[in-house]
């Protein structure tokens, strides 16, 4: 099992939050498995004290761009989908 520093940790957790990235995005650049990021976000989250406090605005405002995010992926399988099965009939 591949240990991180808790700097490493700081610095994913800030990016995830913070970065504009969906979750999914910043565990894959930073070669990190999903759910130790999502763990270290949950623990930062519930730290009294820490650093990284994520903020009912700063939650909403990452959401609303992870779902922009996936209606745009939704949208282009929809639009792939319809152009292959034009080219099956």
């Amino acid at each position: 099992m591949k240990r991180y520093s808790e700097e490493f940790k700081k610095e994913a957790v800030r990016l995830a939050i913070e970065g504009g990235m969906s979750q999914s995005r910043v565990a894959r650049d930073l070669g990190v498995n999903i759910n130790s990021l999502i763990s270290w976000i949950r623990k930062a989250k519930t730290t009294r004290g820490g650093e990284v406090r994520e903020t009912f605005e700063q939650e909403n405002r990452r959401l609303r761009r992870e779902l922009a995010i996936v209606t745009e992926e939704r949208d282009i399988i929809k639009k792939a989908l319809g152009i292959f099965s034009k080219e099956l009939r």
